[in-house]
C-alpha cells in the first residue's frame, strides 16, 4: 500500500487542479482582442484634445435634443398658441426672443435639434451604406473577379464619377422638388447624392486588403465573393467607413439646413434650416431681428465643428502617420 502522502496520493485529482482555467476558445479570444483594440483605440483618442471638445459639444447638444420634450412645450411652438409677442428682444422670459409669431426662439433652436441631428444621422447611414457596398463590390472584383468582375468595376466606377461630377445641391434640390415635401425626402436627397467620394475611398482601401495574404489564402480554401467580401474585406475597411462616417455626418447637417432654407423641408417641421428660412422670409434680417437668425445659424456651426473634430481624432487614431504630419 502507498503512503497517504506518497507518489501515488500526489497523483490524484485535488481542489487545485480543479481550479485550473480552462484555455479559452476562438471565439473568447476573437472578444478579447476587440475589447483590447477599443481600449487602445479610447485611450488614443484621450489623447487629442480638440476631439474630446468635440465629443462633450456633440454628447451635450444630443442629450439637449433628447431631453426636449421635458422642457419645451410642443404647444407652444405652433404659430397659433404662440405665448409672446413678435419681436420680443431677449429677455429673462425669452432669453433668445421670439419669432415674428411670438414663439421663443430658444424652444424653437432646441426643439429643431432633434429633427436637424435626426436627418443628418440618417442620411449619413444612407450614404454610408451606399458608398460602403459599391466601393466594396468595385474594389473586389477588380482585383479578384477576372473580365466579367473587371467589367462589373468599371460600371459601378462610371456611375459614381457620374455622380461625383454632378453639382451635390442640385440634385438634390431636384430630388427633393420632384419627391414628396417631408422629413424622408430631405434624408433620400442627401444620402443618394453624398455617396461618391465615400465608395472611392472604400474601393481604394479594398484594393489594398484584397492584396494582402489570408485573402488569397480565403480564396485557395474555396471561400466565394460574398464570403471574402463580408469576412475579411469589409472588416478591414470599416476604421476607414468610421472616419468616413464622423465627417459626413456634418456635411449631412449643413445639407439639410440648406435644403430647408431654399423651402424643400416641410413647414409643419421645425428644424435649424427651417428657423432660417422663416426668419428670411419674415424679413428678419433687413429689420435687424440679429436674434432671430444667429442662434439657429451658430447651432448649425457648432454641430459641424464638432463632427469634424471629431472626425479628424478618429482619423488621427486609425491612422498614426496621418496625424504625425499634422
Amino acid at each position: 500500500m502507498s503512503a497517504p502522502n506518497g507518489r501515488d496520493a500526489r497523483a490524484a485529482p485535488g481542489p487545485e487542479r480543479a481550479t485550473t482555467p480552462v484555455p479559452a476558445g476562438p471565439a473568447a479570444l476573437a472578444w478579447r482582442r476587440r475589447r483590447v483594440a477599443l481600449a487602445a483605440f479610447a485611450r488614443s483618442f484621450a489623447r487629442h484634445r480638440a476631439g474630446l471638445v468635440g465629443l462633450a459639444a456633440l454628447l451635450a447638444i444630443s442629450a439637449l435634443a433628447l431631453t426636449a420634450p421635458l422642457f419645451v412645450d410642443e404647444a407652444g411652438l405652433s404659430i397659433t398658441r404662440a405665448p409672446g409677442d413678435p419681436y420680443e428682444p431677449p429677455s429673462r422670459r425669452y432669453p433668445l426672443g421670439t419669432d415674428n409669431f411670438g414663439r421663443s426662439v430658444l424652444d424653437l433652436v432646441v426643439w429643431g435639434a432633434r429633427v436637424s441631428l435626426t436627418v443628418g444621422f440618417l442620411a449619413t447611414f444612407v450614404s454610408v451604406a451606399l458608398g460602403t457596398v459599391i466601393g466594396v463590390a468595385a474594389g473586389h472584383f477588380a482585383s479578384s473577379g477576372g473580365l466579367a468582375g473587371r467589367v462589373v468595376s468599371t460600371v459601378l466606377m462610371r456611375i459614381t464619377d457620374w455622380f461625383l461630377v454632378l453639382p451635390t445641391l442640385v440634385l438634390a434640390v431636384a430630388l427633393a422638388a420632384v419627391l414628396p415635401r417631408g422629413v424622408g425626402t430631405i434624408i433620400l436627397a442627401i444620402g443618394l447624392t453624398v455617396w461618391p467620394p465615400t465608395a472611392r475611398l472604400v474601393r481604394a482601401q479594398t484594393l489594398a486588403v484584397e492584396a494582402r495574404p489570408y485573402v488569397e489564402r480565403a480564396r485557395a480554401l474555396g471561400g466565394g465573393h460574398a464570403h471574402v467580401m463580408a469576412w475579411h474585406v469589409l472588416p478591414n475597411v470599416m476604421p476607414v467607413v468610421l472616419a468616413q462616417t464622423t465627417l459626413l455626418v456634418a456635411t449631412s447637417i449643413i445639407a439639410e439646413s440648406t435644403l430647408s432654407f431654399l423651402g424643400m423641408g416641410d413647414p409643419a417641421t421645425v428644424s435649424w434650416g427651417g428657423i432660417l428660412e422663416a426668419a428670411r422670409n419674415a424679413g428678419a434680417i433687413s429689420a435687424g431681428i440679429w436674434w432671430y437668425m444667429i442662434p439657429p445659424g451658430l447651432a448649425i456651426a457648432v454641430v459641424a465643428l464638432s463632427f469634424t473634430l471629431c472626425g479628424r481624432a478618429v482619423e488621427s487614431v486609425l491612422n498614426p502617420r496621418l496625424g504625425e504630419a499634422r
